[in-house]
């Protein structure tokens, strides 16, 4: 595949999770939330399942485990993002939650010492102050569900970094199938606990469940691993930031949500943020700061 296809395919797969927060409050009009993740998970996993069924029986328990765990990290993301969706917009979510390029470094530097390049800290800087402008009202207090949606973020964030080490050991295509099934095997457990489980009972309901199954998670999980391959990761980092975009995007066609001009001002400086982290880092004068020391750093 020539790398402007595989840009184009991440584009489309970055289009899907954007359009994911507008279809996922359209989904909670009918549905309760566990039962709306349960159903997406449920569903992507069973098309995944039926596309890579050989795939799926070489899996070993070492797999399965790291499956498990991640099904339970991705449960927390979008159990804090679903729940998050009822007392804030749908773009503000998706500026929030694209907050996991911050806080991965930062995670890392928590927990595993590792030193913060100054790109890295300059972003992080600008995501701080754009999240204050995106979320701190007069009165200085925060809506629950801009807390739920950055605390969305932080799991992601503690999910790339176990995936980072499952990766190593496990097969990565049966690693993402199995996550999508254990998110949804919990999920449903906890609606069949706090909800009655049910299926969508409206249009809307079912227009919401099969573009999250079948578009946001199925296409998504399945295509982003395909297109990386051929492009670089800056590329790809500079792609994925445009999910709060999208996400806007799609809010303000389809929804008629807009920012204030506060709104607007932070989503810039968590953007600008986001781009800082993601993309200074990778310029030639990292490589001649670090280089120093040792010339295979990158």
């Amino acid at each position: 595949m020539k790398p402007h296809k595989a840009e184009l395919l991440l584009i489309m797969v970055t289009m899907f999770w954007g359009s994911s927060y507008l279809f996922m409050k359209m989904g909670l009009g009918t549905l309760g939330e566990f039962n709306l993740i349960a159903l997406r998970f449920g569903l992507a996993f069973i098309l995944a399942g039926v596309l890579f069924h050989k795939r799926l029986r070489r899996v070993d328990a070492r797999t399965m485990k790291y499956g498990a765990v991640l099904g339970f990290l991705l449960l927390g993301v979008f159990t804090c993002i679903t729940f998050g969706l009822k007392t804030t917009s749908t773009s503000n979510a998706g500026f929030l939650v694209a907050l996991t390029v911050i806080f991965v470094p930062l995670l890392e530097v928590m927990v595993f010492r590792k030193k913060v390049s100054p790109p890295q800290l300059f972003g992080s800087i600008l995501a701080i102050a754009g999240i204050g402008l995106l979320t701190l009202n007069s009165a200085l207090s925060i809506q629950p569900g801009d807390f739920l949606c950055i605390l969305a973020a932080a799991f992601y964030a503690v999910q790339i970094l176990v995936t980072g080490a499952a990766v190593t050991t496990s097969d990565t295509l049966n690693l993402g199938i199995l996550q999508l099934g254990f998110a949804g095997g919990y999920a449903l457990i906890l609606s069949a606990i706090f909800e009655t489980p049910a299926l969508p009972s409206t249009l809307p309901g079912w227009a919401a469940i099969l573009a999250l199954g079948i578009l946001c998670s199925a296409c998504g999980f399945i295509l982003q691993p395909v297109a990386q391959k051929f492009t670089s990761p800056t590329r790809t980092g500079l792609i994925f930031s445009l999910e709060p975009v999208f996400a806007a995007l799609f809010a303000f066609w389809f929804a008629g949500e807009q920012l204030s001009l506060q709104g607007y001002a932070g989503a810039s400086l968590v953007l600008l943020g986001i781009l800082a982290s993601e993309l200074l880092g990778n310029l030639p004068f990292r490589r001649r700061i670090t280089g120093r020391a040792d010339h295979k750093l990158p």
